[in-house]
């Protein structure tokens, strides 16, 4: 006979969960995911790729993914040093259903937009 899930256990999973779903649904963590995605880029390289990212916020998610694990930050002894971000093996397991969300967006964009507008028409 199986044993209930306890109430405390179920709620925590959720907030778990939802915490998690939260950072990687964050349009900017997307965006990073997807442009680490086929190689490691460097910062300005990525801060190009992700289009209208600040500084400070590029910064900020790279931090956030590193901190997850699922970025790795690599500094090259060189004058300068080079510093180059890359997707982990846990960032990589993301990056797919993060494309096909991307893809199933622009497929539907136009619909939602058309939706969007009939809505606030009826209103």
């Amino acid at each position: 006979m199986d044993m209930p899930t306890p109430p405390d256990a179920s709620s925590a999973d959720c907030r778990g969960v939802s915490e998690i779903l939260n950072r990687v649904g964050d349009k900017w963590t997307m965006q990073v995911v997807v442009a680490l995605r086929d190689k490691p880029r460097r910062f300005n390289d990525l801060k190009r790729q992700v289009a209208g990212i600040s500084q400070q916020m590029l910064t900020r998610t790279l931090k956030t993914l590193e901190r997850d694990g699922m970025v790795e930050r690599t500094v090259s002894a060189t004058t300068p040093p080079q510093v180059e971000y890359a997707l982990s093996e846990l960032g990589q397991s993301l990056s797919e259903p993060v494309r096909q969300l991307a893809q199933w967006a622009v497929a539907h964009l136009a619909t939602i937009h058309d939706n969007r507008l009939r809505y606030d028409t009826n209103r």
